[in-house]
């Protein structure tokens, strides 16, 4: 039981100190490059990253859309990230429902599993308070300058890029049009980097019982043992 309630703390660390995801940004000792790629959901479709930080600690981390829905009259889908860190209890899984509105995505819910927890949903509002922004740039094009096209070979094969490089010089990326949902076959920042292991298809949500309305307060409650 400890264990489960030290995972939940630990995951309301990472999505409170600004988590990627879309825009997330993940404790790994160092920090994940923000995701930067072009964002085109097919649902089922993802991709699987090897994530390395400056500190050489490696992860994988799964990225794919698992739904859909309408919000307002738009298309909205559900991304789903799986972080499995070997330092953990187990894999972690954030799942945001996405709506591009003009050039931006936008967060609109947001729901955070950790293992042996039921499913939390945070509030949009306390999102933003931890500093985390709900809106995200949809593509990365039009932020960077193109180097070329390159050949890029990772384990999960080869592959025909356009080599992006951000303006201000805080990443470098790789985008295919074969790789869902992002494009990203491999993306190199100051941090750290993200390299494709493997193509995701079927994608299923990971994401298990009905979500339960996510409260800190009482979340430290339990950890101290006190009714």
């Amino acid at each position: 039981m400890k264990i489960a309630r030290r995972a939940a703390l630990m995951m309301v660390v990472f999505v409170l100190s600004g988590t990627a995801g879309v825009g997330a940004q993940m404790g790994m000792g160092g920090r994940t490059p923000q995701i930067q790629g072009v964002w085109n959901p097919v649902v089922g479709s993802g991709a699987a990253y090897q994530v390395e930080s400056k500190d050489t600690h490696k992860t994988e981390m799964e990225i794919a859309v698992v739904g859909s829905e309408t919000v307002d009259n738009k298309p909205g889908y559900w991304l789903e990230m799986s972080i499995n860190d070997p330092r953990g209890g187990g894999p972690m899984y954030i799942k945001h429902l996405i709506v591009l509105d003009s050039k931006q995505t936008i967060v609109t819910r947001m729901i955070m599993q950790a293992p042996g927890q039921p499913p939390l949903e945070m509030s949009i509002e306390m999102i933003s308070r931890g500093g985390r922004s709900v809106k995200q740039p949809a593509d990365v094009r039009d932020r960077a300058e193109r180097l070329g096209s390159e050949t890029i070979t990772t384990p999960a094969g080869t592959f025909t890029c356009e080599h992006w490089r951000m303006k201000d010089g805080s990443a470098d990326v790789w985008y295919s049009e074969k790789v869902a949902p992002y494009g990203l076959v491999k993306m190199t920042g100051r941090v750290s980097t993200m390299t494709l292991l493997r193509v995701i298809t079927d994608a299923k949500t990971h994401i298990t019982g009905t979500p339960e309305r996510f409260d800190p307060v009482e979340m430290m409650r339990r950890k101290a043992g006190r009714p």
